[in-house]
C-alpha cells in the first residue's frame, strides 16, 4: 500500500471523500473495532480519524494487525462488542460480520480508486454476499448519514462481488478500471484473515438492537 500515498487526493466510490479520507477512516474503524474487544468501544476517541498523517499507509497497516489481533483472541466472538454507530451491544460474532463486510466493500473502493482489480478469495466473496443480503435495506436507514447508500438492483447472474457491493448500494460497473493487475491491500488481509480465524461463519446481521 506504500506506493498509495502519491495519490491520496484521487476520488473515491465513497461519496464526498478522497483516498486519504478512506484510508483514514478504514484506520479508524480498525483501532475502534479493536477497543471494542477490550470492552470500550463505547470511547468516540477510538473511532476518531486522524485529520492528517503524514504515512497513511503504514499508520493503516498498523491498524490493521492490531484488529486482526483483537479478533483472534480467546473467547471474542462471545463477548459483548459496543459500537457508538449503532444502537446497542452485539455479540463479537456479530460485529465481527459487520467489519468483515465493511472490509470486504473497503477493499474494493481502494482498487477501484487506484484502477486495478481485486482478487478475492472465493470462501471470502461468499461469506460477504451472505453478510450483504441481511443487511437491512430500509431507505431510512441507508444514505449519506447510514453506513451504506441505497441498495440498487441485483441483476440475475451477476457474481457474488458485484452482487455485494450493489446491495451495499456501490456502482461497481462506474468504477472498471482497465488494468489486469491485482492488488493485495491491508483491508483485504483484513477481510480474509477475519474470515479464517478458529470458529468463524458468515455472521447473521441482526434486524433489531440484539
Amino acid at each position: 500500500m506504500t506506493r498509495v500515498d502519491g495519490r491520496v487526493a484521487r476520488g473515491t466510490p465513497c461519496a464526498g471523500w478522497d483516498l486519504r479520507r478512506l484510508v483514514a477512516h478504514m484506520t479508524a474503524q480498525h483501532h475502534g473495532f479493536a477497543a471494542a474487544t477490550r470492552g470500550v468501544g463505547g470511547d468516540p476517541g477510538y473511532w476518531r480519524e486522524q485529520e492528517r498523517t503524514g504515512e497513511p499507509a503504514r499508520a493503516h497497516r498498523a491498524a490493521a494487525d492490531a484488529v486482526l489481533g483483537a479478533f483472534a483472541e480467546p473467547g471474542v466472538l462471545e463477548r459483548e462488542f459496543v459500537l457508538p454507530e449503532l444502537v446497542g451491544g452485539f455479540r463479537g460474532r456479530t460485529a465481527i460480520g459487520f467489519h468483515f463486510v465493511d472490509y470486504v466493500v473497503h477493499a474494493w473502493d481502494v482498487a477501484a480508486t487506484l484502477g486495478v482489480r481485486l482478487h478475492l478469495a472465493d470462501e471470502v466473496l461468499t461469506a460477504a454476499l451472505a453478510v450483504a443480503r441481511r443487511v437491512p435495506t430500509d431507505p431510512a436507514g441507508r444514505g449519506p448519514d447510514f453506513a451504506f447508500a441505497p441498495a440498487l438492483k441485483v441483476a440475475e447472474g451477476i457474481g457474488p462481488l458485484e452482487a455485494t457491493l450493489r446491495l451495499l448500494g456501490r456502482q461497481p460497473r462506474a468504477w472498471l478500471g482497465t488494468s489486469r493487475r491485482q492488488w493485495s491491500v491491508p483491508a483485504l488481509k483484513v477481510a480474509e484473515e477475519t474470515l479464517r480465524l478458529p470458529g468463524r461463519e458468515p455472521w447473521a446481521w441482526p434486524r433489531s438492537g440484539t
